[in-house]
């Protein structure tokens, strides 16, 4: 099993990215790594730590694909950089997975462009795995790869998100809600409504309605379903209230004198699982479902830890065989 991992992607890389990669190494033995970028500077860093150098290939590329450039106009130029050097060795069959907190624009552009679709796949979608107040996870499907679907791709986009999660989570029958604005049939666009008509006379899936954004991380849902704009924004207002959570009770702690410092000794375990339960960083990145091979886009602002996730991540969609399930799901 081997993972790629672009280690010029990201706000912190290649420092953080390179220790993630070790830090993952520790966990598992069952899979190698490929680094991509200057080789140089990845072996300054390697040499921080002590790990099996029998699993870290290196994989040179001199070019950096930015934020501020044209995704499209970006992959096509720059084909050393290592984005397009990380794709182009996934897409030739050397690895089973590709990482990268790099560029979203890039990434996707160069997956969509580089990597075959699966049959019967319109457009592949981003799918993060997302907390709940129950003891399940949820999946958003789509969170940011099309802004504007038909409902025929949102269709499909249910059908991927079916099929991750039974593959992933191992659930038989995985509760399918589509994001809107209301309760009732007869809420949302005509986008939504049509998109409703579809889910609910598709036999293969089952659809429990719709799912106001309040209700994403409730557990009563395993897969919800979005365009890519609404899903996208539903993403970020969560990851931004959950770190508003965060602050306002660090606030509470340091700022209610002794019986909040004493309370807080007393609930410290709790606070600590709360704090892994909202921390986006344990979850790894968003997957981009749809596509002959495992695609990972982690946040421009990865540290160590996210990059490590999400490198463990990409083992347990190997393991669990998520293309072909995707495939099969979409074969019916």
């Amino acid at each position: 099993m081997k993972i790629v991992l672009d280690a010029f992607g990201g706000d912190y890389s290649p420092v953080e990215a390179i220790k993630g990669a070790v830090d993952a190494l520790k966990v598992f033995d069952d899979f190698n790594l490929v680094l991509v970028g200057d080789k140089k500077i990845i072996k300054e860093e390697l040499n921080k730590y002590q790990f099996n150098r029998e699993r870290i290939e290196i994989l040179h590329s001199t070019e950096i694909i930015t934020n501020d450039e044209s995704p499209a106009f970006a992959i096509r130029t720059k084909k050393d950089s290592s984005i397009v050097v990380g794709l182009n060795y996934l897409k030739n069959g050397n690895a089973n997975a590709f990482i990268s907190a790099g560029s979203t624009g890039a990434v996707l552009t160069g997956a969509v462009f580089l990597i075959k679709r699966i049959q019967n796949v319109n457009r592949p979608a981003l799918v993060p795995i997302l907390p709940t107040a129950e003891d399940n996870k949820v999946v958003l499907v789509d969170c940011g790869a099309n802004l504007d679907s038909r409902p025929e791709t949102m269709l499909q986009f249910a059908k991927i998100g079916n099929a991750f999660y039974k593959a992933v989570f191992n659930k038989a029958n995985p509760r399918v809600g589509l994001l809107n604005n209301g309760a009732e049939e007869d809420k949302g666009t005509e986008t939504y409504r049509k998109t409703h008509i579809l889910l609910k006379e598709c036999n293969n899936i089952n659809f429990i309605g719709n799912i106001e954004a309040r209700y994403i991380l409730s557990g009563d849902v395993d897969v919800v379903v979005a365009d890519g704009f609404d899903g996208n924004i539903a993403l970020k207002s969560s990851e931004g209230t959950a770190l508003l959570m965060l602050k306002l009770i660090e606030r509470g702690i340091r700022g209610g004198g002794l019986r909040a410092k004493l309370g807080y000794l007393l609930l410290k375990p709790v606070f600590k699982d709360l704090k892994k339960v909202l921390d986006y960083n344990d979850y790894g990145g968003a997957v981009l479902a749809g596509l002959e091979k495992i695609v990972v886009k982690t946040h421009g602002s990865s540290k160590a830890k996210t990059f490590k996730n999400a490198i463990l991540q990409a083992r347990e969609l190997i393991l669990s065989n998520i293309v072909d399930a995707i495939t099969k799901e979409l074969s019916v």
